[in-house]
């Protein structure tokens, strides 16, 4: 197979949708940006070795990906030389060109291309995606339709007086076009993924795919073939058991059904509401509320049934079951572990296995916890914390007796800090006996030390000296001192015979050795 090989988290989405949703390999490819080939290959390779879906939990990343890429004799695919499909396509626009000159003409610059028929074949293959007019087929239980209204509804604050404008979330499934709609503040990432859930408790149940148009909430990378889905997106897509099928970009006919239903939402409720005051969030979605149950129990004249009747003849018994519990919010963090063995999230430090210093990690954090992932196995758990510029350590992560790490230990810093002078390695030593251990304060360290750059070694110095009297001995203080100028009072000529300073955070260079 050419091309970089995928992400074991990407492959085992691929064996998921397959397996579990029994989606087609176009669905699949559709749904993970992945090549229809390559699709046919993964679910080839884990049936060959006997892997097949829920894959068992014992299997890592690292175990999946031996198994399927240790066996050797799959297809690789055609090696034959493909001509320029486009240029094809504009030379057949010239008089007298016929698909027989040009194969002759591609056969002639490479003799072991295709045949005439296989050529023939592969330019109508290409010719119909050119401009594909899809019309869709709804099946039953299949797609959920989800997007913004275009308009907002205004909310005034009881207090001030002010006005806020409420956006409105909208979602239809395709066969019966039932419709839900809610209220939200914003269209940032929580409350798109606040609407979805709530969006799927008033179904009663998940349909087998969520068609979003390519807004930034939802979609990091809008693309036809290779959409980006917001991980977080996925980790509601997975907790639901459904796929997201992000419509193509400029295409609207992909959402037309979401389309519909917006129009219809701006019309019987928008429109119906827009002489009404509202006071709080609460207060217009139970307005919003009532009108949506008009609307779904209102007779389609071409159907002669209402959203309500199709809905519980075609969809409702499509529905897969809601998961026992609801999602919790989480967002996703990439991450690389620092020298002092933790990560940052929030403006919190977490503790990880001293073992994967400088590695990349993601972390997964919700309202009560961090989750750190290395490879896709969980290897630290945190409480989370709402206290700035902390650290949250766990014994177990840390270095045996603590070693140094080779490039990195509070000797070399206070080397460091005696290249600027006595009131630097004072701040140093001020820095590193704060901390419960010292390694925690190397990324303080190391950042006045980057200031250098920036400022001069005297104006650090002076800066240093000012943070030692009053006892502003962190980073972020120093880096606001230089930045406010007020080191430049403190700022003074370098004497060789100046005494050396007393301070009562001061070990003694010894310490350390």
């Amino acid at each position: 197979m050419a091309g970089t090989r995928m992400s074991m988290r990407k492959i085992r989405e691929v064996l998921r949708l397959t397996h579990e949703l029994r989606l087609t390999v176009r669905q699949v490819r559709e749904a993970t940006g992945v090549g229809k080939t390559a699709v046919s290959e993964y679910v080839s390779r884990a049936k060959v070795v006997g892997i097949t879906w829920p894959i068992p939990p014992e299997i890592s990343d690292a175990e999946l990906e031996r198994r399927l890429f240790t066996p050797a004799g799959f297809h690789e695919g055609s090696t034959k030389r493909l001509p320029d499909w486009a240029k094809v396509h504009e030379e057949l626009k010239r008089r007298g060109v016929t698909l027989m000159i040009l194969w002759e003409e591609h056969r002639a610059e490479h003799v072991d291309g295709h045949g005439y028929s296989r050529f023939c074949e592969l330019y109508g293959e290409w010719r119909r995606r050119l401009s594909p007019t899809m019309r869709q087929t709804h099946v039953a239980g299949d797609k959920l339709f989800v997007d913004w209204a275009g308009d907002t509804a205004p909310i005034i604050d009881p207090m001030t007086g002010e006005v806020h404008e409420a956006h409105l979330f909208v979602a239809a499934l395709g066969a019966s076009s039932y419709t839900y709609a809610e209220a939200r503040w914003s269209e940032t990432l929580p409350d798109w993924i606040g609407a979805h859930v709530n969006a799927l408790e008033f179904l009663g149940g998940v349909p087998k795919a969520a068609v979003p148009d390519n807004l930034k909430a939802g979609i990091t990378k809008p693309s036809r073939y290779e959409p980006g889905v917001n991980r977080t997106y996925q980790d509601l897509a997975d907790h639901y058991g459904f796929v997201v099928l992000p419509a193509r970009v400029r295409r609207p006919r992909d959402k037309a059904k979401v389309e519909a239903a917006v129009g219809i939402v701006s019309r019987f409720v928008l429109g119906k509401l827009r002489n009404r005051r509202f006071f709080s969030l609460a207060e217009l979605n139970d307005a919003v509320r009532d009108c949506v149950t008009k609307i779904n129990a209102k007779v389609m004249k071409h159907l002669k049934q209402s959203r309500n009747d199709l809905f519980a003849s075609l969809d409702r018994p499509a529905l897969k079951r809601l998961p026992g519990e609801r999602y919790q919010y989480a967002e996703w963090k990439r991450c690389t572990v620092a020298p002092d063995y933790h990560v940052e999230v929030d403006d919190h430090y977490y503790s990880v296995p001293f073992g994967l210093l400088r590695e990349t990690v993601e972390a997964r954090f919700t309202d009560g916890t961090i989750e750190v992932f290395h490879k896709g196995q969980r290897i630290a758990s945190h409480m989370r914390s709402r206290v700035a510029h902390k650290h949250t350590t766990i014994p177990e992560h840390m270095p045996s007796s603590h070693r140094r790490y080779a490039e990195w230990s509070p000797a070399r810093m206070l080397r460091e800090a005696e290249k600027i002078g006595p009131a630097t390695i004072a701040l140093f030593e001020a820095i590193m006996k704060a901390k419960p251990h010292p390694e925690q304060g190397f990324r303080s360290c190391l950042g006045i030390l980057s200031l250098v750059k920036s400022y001069g070694p005297e104006r650090i110095e002076a800066a240093a000296r000012r943070g030692n009297d009053i006892g502003a001995t962190t980073y972020g203080s120093i880096k606001s001192i230089l930045q406010s100028g007020l080191d430049r009072a403190f700022a003074k000529p370098n004497t060789p015979d100046a005494s050396p300073i007393r301070h009562a955070n001061i070990r003694g260079r010894g310490y350390y050795h």
